[in-house]
């Protein structure tokens, strides 16, 4: 076996040893690009250690390479130096193959005479003149009566070389093989044209559709292998609306299912493109299946979240976990216990890390970091894995390493931007350029599909439109009928707009940069009102005031904001008052959780457990929790007694469910199921719960997903909630759009 990449990078130590890595990568690089080595010789690493006829694209090229490259590496051991240097990759292949390489001696005059004459016959021109083997090599160098002979200057008829060659014919010759190398040169290093770059929109069959988003756990959907030939992504199957992961081969038309697969998010390939890594099931577990059979194997259930996952080439897989705070844990590919791997920063805002990106070089992960403090709610961060420590980049939502030097993120409008990164150092440098606009971002916690492979091929979901886009407060009749409330007030609203109890008002949450600001809107095309900056805003009782999200913590602000709002409760996510006023309910680190309004204001949990939680509404009574949870192992709706929520629990949807809300009169409850349409319920709640058969009134696909939500009317016959500007048709599915070539334009625009 001929290793063609000897050099001290590929020589590791293991428990004292000396090994060889990288086998074959040079031959490899060399098939891959058509044969032609001299295309993709130089980029393999340094030339320093390349024998001569590897640097002149020799095609015969045996052992005695190796044993060449090897001398090379024992040379600059001992002398600190390769035997032969450069300003340029040209002037050094030129010293390889017609300078004689210095003697050890010269430079360390303890090196024995012969190791020296050992590395030097290792180091000879010709491979005829070198050692017939890496052993001979070695047997040489322990040899206290090695030797080599030298040039001799003895006149016969002229100068004449070792073997009696005359110098005039070898000067000759020696002129002949630099011309060859310069010819060499000019086909290796001369500039070759830059590669189109293209970009397909890619059409998936009904039957293979990409997964819509999900409210209950917004998951990533796709994963680009790092050759770029293999897509893996979450797509959705029309019986039954579950989702499955599905292999499509970028040279195929088909796009195959995966058995074992089911309900499966966040996938990641190995780093060989192999194996793929998921998360499914309930508890979630993180799974591991080869792409060429088998069933999937469970690393571990140990408290995984949907916040996506990353497989590194050190042999971890990363992933969003639910630890004591929202961080990252990582896993051995092969097993074990989870490890820590990074923990959010309270003290700086920081509620979360998600979305995993491990740099090929195992020397880092990128993530996104969620907060709740200061101008930004999410920054990209990178985490130092010998350090264990994490520093913040730029503001973004979402990022991916781009092995052409550059680090890809996308911002919360849909922007993708580029930005040289040192994924050594860690480091940024230069100006960011914005590459392109439409990448989708989904609105709750702003989840992006985008891969690219170590080839440059980049694939992302475009969705309807891309990007955070402006929308218009809508009502929609049970038959699904829609009409304006204001064509005239258009905003980014995120989540649901909240009804005031007499239903002339809604709250609603604006994006305005990266912040979220509460507006109270009036229906009767009257003004709107800024009141604070935060999110998730609902009504007090009584209309008079409205409670939101801010900095984590739960505030309080008049609607006519007459007065300045004012911090009233801890951490909690999603707030809503019980009908009483007595009650606040909501979401805390995936329980859903109460707290007192007057005396003991400490949160207590209604519902835990480590499955994914959504939303909470209490019945107009007050004695009803309906909420959402994956315990079944995907998003259901159940109804609780409340306070007492343990005392009983009534399963209402069969096939998914997700923002429960109830009919002012108590008598229906109505939700999103899996396929994206409105479901009402009729109920009973005295002298116990009850509820019928679901039935669909319309579908919610015109609006967006769960992830926009909606409140009911007080007569239970219209709904409020938002649509994109200009939309009156069902929207499409996500489109993919995959770009090739995208290093040559990385190159162009963002300069190295």
């Amino acid at each position: 076996m001929i290793h063609r990449d000897i050099k001290p990078e590929n020589i590791l130590l293991h428990d004292g040893r000396p090994m060889v890595v990288d086998f074959g990568i040079a031959l490899a690089l060399s098939a891959a690009a058509g044969g032609r080595m001299t295309e993709t010789g130089l980029s393999l690493g340094t030339p320093h250690y390349m024998s001569p006829e590897q640097a002149t694209a020799d095609k015969e090229i045996t052992g005695r390479s190796d044993t060449y490259s090897l001398a090379s590496v024992l040379y600059e051991m001992l002398t600190g130096h390769p035997p032969h240097t450069g300003a340029s990759a040209q002037q050094l292949i030129m010293k390889i193959v017609t300078e004689p390489a210095e003697s050890v001696t010269k430079v360390r005059k303890s090196v024995p005479p012969n190791v020296a004459a050992a590395v030097a016959k290792a180091l000879e021109k010709l491979p005829a003149d070198r050692f017939a083997s890496a052993k001979a090599f070695a047997d040489a160098l322990v040899d206290p009566t090695f030797a080599t002979a030298g040039w001799t200057n003895t006149r016969v008829g002229g100068m004449r070389g070792a073997r009696g060659v005359p110098m005039r014919l070898f000067g000759m010759t020696a002129i002949v093989a630099v011309l060859a190398l310069v010819g060499a040169l000019w086909g290796w290093l001369r500039p070759t044209p830059p590669a189109d770059v293209s970009r397909l929109n890619v059409v998936l069959p009904d039957s293979a559709a990409l997964a819509p988003s999900d409210d209950a756990v917004r998951p990533f959907r796709l994963a680009l292998s790092r050759d770029g030939r293999k897509l893996v992504y979450a797509g959705r199957r029309v019986a039954g609306g579950r989702t499955q992961l599905f292999l499509r081969r970028l040279d195929q038309l088909a796009a195959l299912p995966l058995a074992g697969t089911e309900d499966a998010i966040n996938p990641a390939f190995s780093p060989d493109g192999e194996r793929i890594a998921f998360v499914a099931g309930s508890p979630r577990a993180l799974r591991v299946m080869s792409l060429s059979g088998g069933p999937p194997i469970t690393l571990t259930d140990s408290l995984v979240d949907p916040g996506g996952l990353s497989w590194s080439s050190n042999g971890y897989i990363y992933y969003d976990a639910k630890l004591t705070g929202d961080g990252l844990a990582r896993i051995r590919d092969s097993g074990g216990h989870p490890e820590i791997a990074s923990m959010p920063d309270t003290a700086a805002g920081e509620v979360w890390h998600m979305a995993p990106s491990a740099l090929p070089n195992g020397r880092g992960v990128l993530f996104t970091i969620k907060r709740t403090r200061g101008d930004a709610l999410f920054d990209i961060a990178v985490l130092d894995t010998r350090t264990g420590k994490h520093r913040v980049l730029l503001r973004a939502v979402y990022a991916r390493y781009a092995d052409s030097g550059h680090l890809l993120y996308v911002t919360q409008d849909g922007t993708l931007m580029a930005v040289r990164f040192d994924a050594d150092r860690l480091t940024t440098s230069g100006e960011a350029v914005a590459m392109s606009q439409g990448v989708g971002v989904r609105e709750i916690d702003v989840r992006t599909d985008l891969d690219i492979s170590a080839r440059g091929v980049l694939v992302y979901a475009a969705g309807p439109s891309g990007g955070a886009q402006a929308r218009e407060l809508v009502w929609v009749s049970r038959d699904g009928t829609a009409s304006v409330v204001d064509s005239a007030w258009r905003r980014t609203f995120v989540g649901r707009p909240s009804l005031s109890p007499d239903g002339h008002s809604a709250v609603v949450s604006v994006a305005e940069g990266n912040n979220p600001q509460v507006w109270v809107k009036q229906l009767d095309r009257g003004p709107a009102s800024k009141i604070d900056r935060g999110g998730a805003p609902a009504w007090s009782p009584d209309g008079r005031s409205v409670v939101y999200e801010r900095t984590g913590l739960i505030w309080q602000g008049l609607a006519d904001g007459s007065e300045l709002p004012v911090q009233r409760f801890g951490v909690l996510q999603f707030p809503a008052y019980s009908p009483d006023g007595h009650w606040l309910i909501g979401l805390l680190y995936n329980d859903i959780r109460g707290i007192r309004t007057t005396g003991d204001s400490t949160p207590i949990v209604l519902v835990g457990g480590a499955n994914s939680k959504g939303e909470a509404s209490l019945s107009p009574d007050g004695r009803w929790l309906a909420y959402q949870s994956a315990e079944s192992g995907r998003p259901q709706i159940y109804v609780s007694p409340f306070p007492i929520t343990k005392a009983a629990k009534r399963q209402v949807t069969v096939d998914g469910g997700a923002s429960a809300r109830w009919s002012r009169d108590g008598r229906e409850l109505f939700f999103i199921d899996a396929q994206n349409d409105v479901i009402v319920v009729s109920v009973t709640l005295s002298p116990t719960f009850s509820a019928g058969v679901p039935r669909k009134l319309f579908s919610y696909t015109p609006f967006g997903t769960a992830a926009n939500l909606f409140d009911v009317s007080a007569d239970g016959r219209r709904f409020l909630t938002s649509r994109i500007v200009g939309r009156g048709a069902p929207e499409t599915a996500d489109r993919l759009v995959v770009v090739q070539n995208f290093f040559e334009e990385l190159k162009a625009r963002v300069m190295r």
